[in-house]
């Protein structure tokens, strides 16, 4: 798309944190007609924007609604923690027409596509996941850093599971030189881990080596770290667990042990807002590229 294509895209940014205010300024310096809402109580610069009041205003003409990630945190009101008054989903709803194209993070609506309104998760496509693996080890890292009276450099640190979080994370630790140990379920993974220099290690044993690690960071959304596995580590230990809920560490178990645990939620909206929003931003082009440009553009 260039310039002037952009131009033919209308959208409403509703709600949400920096990155939703980043994503939206983006858009606006690309070339496209951005109007917000649900920043009405943020005090700082809109990076160009102007904030609207008046939800109908916002929606009427748009041919894109943009939602924050998470659209909601009670599956009933828009999340805008910067805004003075709550606005209900069905709100939006109401005012949503079958020439919009619905966008929203860890979002569905049946209500929605039932009246033929096409919804998109763009949590769920697999460059922004990626791309968020950056802010997010970065944060873990950080994280580390400011927990513990010590350097990364030299500590024995392990990496639980080697996704997308997992390949960047342990990257970074290496070049940090940190002694990194990765686990994975699959031989395959753990051969990689190996080709790439460090130590691979089955999740399924690590009740075994666990007293080896200074920290140890979970990027595991399922119970790998369990109490079995928390007897077995030093008490000095440090925890970060990345994972979505309902999260990969047994932390009451951890609390009765006497071990510190810090569960690391939403790392690149809180670290790295404007690289976040820059990457939903593009995220959300390439979306629209893909599903074909509304308002009679091709």
């Amino acid at each position: 798309m260039n310039t002037t294509t952009y131009k033919s895209l209308r959208f409403a940014v509703l709600g949400g944190d920096l990155r939703q205010l980043h994503m939206a300024s983006g858009l606006s310096k690309s070339g496209c007609d951005v109007k917000l809402y649900g920043f009405d109580g943020y005090t700082d610069s809109t990076e160009g924007l102007t904030v609207y009041n008046d939800l109908k205003s916002v929606m009427k003409s748009c041919n894109y609604i943009i939602l924050p990630l998470p659209y909601s945190t009670d599956g009933v009101t828009l999340n805008a923690p910067y805004s003075k008054k709550s606005t209900k989903m069905n709100e939006i709803y109401d005012l949503t027409t079958k020439e919009m194209l619905v966008l929203g993070g860890k979002f569905s609506s049946h209500d929605l596509n039932k009246r033929g309104i096409k919804t998109i998760d763009y949590f769920e496509r697999e460059e922004l996941q990626i791309l968020n693996a950056i802010p997010t080890a970065e944060g873990a890292i950080q994280t580390a850093m400011e927990e513990r009276p010590y350097t990364l450099s030299r500590s024995n640190c392990l990496v639980v599971g080697y996704g997308r979080i997992g390949k960047v994370l342990s990257s970074m630790l290496k070049g940090l030189n940190v002694n990194v140990s990765v686990s994975a379920r699959k031989f395959e993974d753990l051969a990689w881990i190996k080709a790439y220099g460090m130590n691979p290690v089955l999740t399924g044993e690590l009740e075994s080596i666990i007293s080896q690690y200074d920290i140890v960071f979970n990027t595991v959304p399922a119970p790998v770290i369990d109490k079995t596995v928390l007897k077995n580590s030093k008490k000095s230990t440090l925890y970060i667990d990345l994972a979505s809920k309902p999260g990969g560490i047994d932390f009451e178990e951890a609390r009765l042990c006497g071990i510190d645990t810090i569960w690391s939620l939403s790392l690149p909206g809180k670290v790295a807002p404007a690289t976040a929003g820059e990457f939903v931003k593009d995220t959300i082009l390439n979306i629209i590229k893909q599903e074909g440009l509304k308002n009679g553009t091709e």
